[in-house]
């Protein structure tokens, strides 16, 4: 869901329409019961000042409708206003970057799933007045103040950006981004990327906090289970994101967006090999994602989860549309291009998996799952024959996941490619005791039960992965 809202003193400004303005039926919408009622407030408060009696106070219409309205109003859970950031240059002509970095953070935000933004024109009322969140937070009816700065010099750019809670005042997250001026634009859009990114992981945490001190509805529920979703792979973070999920659709049980998360969660611990998943998780996140899709065709989540299910299936050519789909909608999902590069590399087009892992190792460097895209772009260096850079990004891999066996494997084969036996077998041992007694035991079984890609690749992992796990100590039958 993508919300902007104005403020109430600028909603008195415009013109009535002339022909009624259809609205789309949404089957669920977490501000339309809030919309519904500050419009009623609106039409009150205005009708009410030009039919009151001719002796009014001197306040002006618009600060009377806008004060009416502000003491109204009640903030949303996921809600928020991008200030104008400050140009701290001594050049004032280079106001239009701060103005681009706010403009391009409050579109990101409002991609994110449940995100209420206040629209930019009304934002930038607030320029060069000094920042009183809990007040903004009242004025503006949300629940947090995004405020920062800018500076540039000669060939260097500094970002500064912190997260307020409007309500306590509270300073729940910053962030300094110093880069040198290259590419100017592409500057800009990993900037406003990665604080988007950051800002939804902060944003979310604080309502789940909320949330465990009242009662929880619905959406409580799901924002729960997305934090849960958003913690580093453990035993309890799946658990705890599909109870979670659970209890949201047993609350909604049309609740599309619980369908496509809880879905998520499922095919997420198939992928990660969770000691408590099993194939039936599949079955039952397929009839979910089916569910959803059929109650909201351009569900982000859903589609999600169903390019992660095509992915387990081995049909990463029909996963490719359902994760440019998200992407589309939400081109700060660092999720959404991980699997996409890893799809890109089994369908053969290798040279493209690099650019979308690099891009979401930019948007989420501190990702619990960043290794998987370390992982991805080691793959492609080792099948490229380039083991020295192949190794560089597998050891990547294996310190930002030492949990999980792939990494260990991959270098298992690298590092018998390379020529440094010892150090092979050492990495396929601790990759066969991650995954278990009996695993990797044989090149044939290996082949038999995993998913190579296309044809044509065949040869490339022939002549570089398994002929590295051949000398790791890996038999061929």
């Amino acid at each position: 869901m993508r919300v902007f809202a104005l403020r109430p003193e600028t909603i008195v400004e415009l013109p009535v329409a002339s022909v009624p303005i259809a609205v789309p039926r949404r089957q669920r919408s977490v501000v339309a019961p809030i919309a519904t009622a500050v419009g009623a407030v609106l039409v009150i408060a205005v009708i009410g000042w030009w039919v009151w009696p001719s002796k009014k106070p001197s306040t002006s219409p618009t600060v009377a409708a806008a004060t009416s309205v502000a003491q109204h109003l009640v903030a949303p859970r996921l809600s928020i206003v991008v200030l104008p950031f400050a140009n701290l240059s001594n050049d004032p002509e280079q106001q239009y970057f701060a103005d681009a970095i706010t403009e391009d953070l409050t579109t990101d935000l409002s991609r994110i799933e449940d995100m209420f933004v206040i629209s930019r024109s009304t934002a930038f009322t607030y320029r060069n007045k000094p920042v009183n969140a809990k007040q903004i937070g009242r004025e503006l009816g949300v629940r947090y103040v995004l405020e920062g700065s800018v500076q540039r010099s000669d060939k260097h750019v500094r970002v500064n950006a912190q997260l307020i809670n409007a309500e306590t005042d509270a300073h729940l997250w910053a962030e300094r981004f110093d880069r040198d001026i290259g590419d100017l634009l592409a500057l800009q859009i990993e900037i406003t990327s990665r604080i988007a990114v950051a800002l939804n992981v902060e944003v979310l945490a604080a309502e789940v906090a909320r949330a465990t001190e009242n009662n929880p509805d619905a959406l409580d529920y799901i924002l729960q289970g997305r934090a849960a979703l958003a913690q580093p792979p453990g035993l309890d973070s799946y658990g705890q994101a599909i109870n979670s999920f659970g209890h949201a659709l047993a609350l909604d049980q049309q609740s599309v967006e619980a369908k496509g998360w809880l879905a998520n969660a499922l095919v997420g611990r198939v992928l990660d090999l969770h000691p408590s998943s099993s194939w039936s998780d599949l079955k039952r996140a397929e009839t979910l994602v089916n569910q959803a899709l059929a109650g909201s065709p351009g569900s982000t989540p859903a589609h999600l989860a169903k390019g992660q299910l095509l992915r387990v299936e081995g049909r990463c050519d029909e996963a490719i549309p359902e994760f440019e789909m998200v992407i589309a909608s939400n081109r700060n999902s660092p999720g959404a291009l991980f699997a996409l590069g890893e799809c890109k590399l089994l369908t053969g087009s290798t040279d493209e998996a690099i650019p979308l892992e690099e891009q979401a190792i930019r948007l989420g460097p501190r990702d619990p799952y960043v290794f998987n895209r370390y992982l991805v772009i080691g793959k492609v260096h080792l099948l490229q024959s380039r083991v020295e850079e192949a190794i560089v990004w597998l050891e990547k891999a294996r310190i930002g996941g030492p949990g999980s066996p792939w990494p260990y494997l991959w270098l298992a084969s690298a590092y018998a490619l390379k020529g440094e036996t010892d150090r092979a077998a050492a990495e396929l041992g601790e990759a066969r005791k991650l995954l278990g007694e009996g695993s990797f035991p044989s090149i044939a079984q290996m082949k038999a039960h995993g998913y190579w890609g296309v044809p044509k690749l065949d040869a490339l992992f022939e002549a570089t992965y398994f002929a590295g796990l051949r000398k790791a100590g890996v038999p061929e039958e």
